[in-house]
């Protein structure tokens, strides 16, 4: 018999899971309430929430200070390993305020299910599900700021972390599978990309990968992913691993941190990208003496600016 008190996963601090199928969610992200247009706003914008399926919702932002002219569109998908974090947690709704006033973009920020009470791929098929409904709004749709306000000519995708692992699936899924009324995907950022295998690059620890935290949460979010860890879904560099020259949009922008345990991830993926037949704009950009996802959680210093800045520039062109 199973103790009800038997664990058979911790990834601590942020979660446990026992033998009886039982999670413990151990980090509670503190959630922020959007901003309406009957507040004054955060940093200048609106924001709501909004139900996208039975499964899937949205946080969307909306520049308070709006003109007649058409706006960028960025779908973003956030971190957390696929097993942590939301949408509407204060992080991630501070983050895109600062996003959205300085690029001067409209935002859909996507909440798909988290593993391991929804494994892997059911975040990839939840943020499909958004990204599907966002296209809808270039023809019609229930948003209305999406179709007052939207410029379906420049739709972005992007995401930190495991997002940015999100958001390289639905540009190589847009490559195969066409987005409703033909829209098409015109500009990506991977920002910190959560890319992972079993054999080593660059600086990354040659031994102790499988007791590693990235190896044990993957086996945890996606615990029937043929191949495991070395999964195109975590691992695009594996032979069996679709091409990169299918990613379908025109312009890309790879971010990585100097001392990020998976800076050499972001760097292989650029260089595998430029040495493709892949025919958009490529550009990396990689900030010296920081770390993982340094500008989410320490938003006010330089260096998180100076990034903020390079990617507004991003979704401005």
């Amino acid at each position: 018999m199973v103790s009800e008190n038997e664990v058979q996963t911790e990834l601590l601090p942020f979660l446990r899971v026992y033998k009886n199928g039982t999670v413990e969610r151990l980090y509670k992200p503190e959630l922020a309430p959007p901003s309406s247009t009957e507040t004054s706003g955060d940093n200048g914008v609106w924001s709501k929430d909004t139900i996208i399926s039975p499964d899937v919702s949205a946080r969307i932002y909306l520049p308070k200070y709006t003109t007649n002219k058409l706006l960028p569109i960025l779908v973003y998908f956030h971190g957390g390993g696929f097993c942590i974090e939301s949408a509407f947690s204060t992080l991630c709704h501070q983050y895109i305020n600062t996003i959205t006033s300085q690029a001067n973009v409209i935002v859909v920020s996507v909440e798909y299910r988290l593993a391991p009470e929804y494994p892997l791929p059911i975040a990839y098929e939840d943020s499909w599900t958004a990204l599907q409904w966002v296209a809808t709004h270039s023809k019609h749709g229930p948003e209305p700021w999406l179709v007052q306000h939207g410029d379906f000519n420049r739709l972005y995708i992007g995401g930190d972390s495991a997002g940015a692992n999100v958001s390289h699936h639905m540009a190589m899924r847009a490559g195969k599978e066409e987005l409703h009324g033909g829209v098409k995907i015109h500009g990506m950022f991977l920002s910190h990309p959560h890319f992972w295998g079993s054999k080593p690059l660059g600086s990354e620890a040659v031994s102790d990968r499988e007791t590693s935290l990235l190896y044990r949460t993957w086996m945890l979010v996606y615990p029937n992913a043929p191949g495991g860890i070395d999964n195109p879904s975590i691992n695009p560099f594996v032979k069996n691993a679709p091409c990169l020259a299918g990613l379908a949009c025109k312009r890309l922008l790879v971010c990585v941190a100097s001392v990020d345990e998976l800076r050499d991830r972001g760097v292989r993926y650029y260089d595998v990208v430029k040495e493709s037949e892949w025919k958009g704009e490529l550009i990396m950009f990689e900030v010296e003496g920081e770390g993982h996802g340094f500008h989410i959680c320490n938003p006010k210093t330089e260096n998180a600016k100076e990034m903020f800045e390079r990617l507004a520039r991003f979704l401005q062109d």
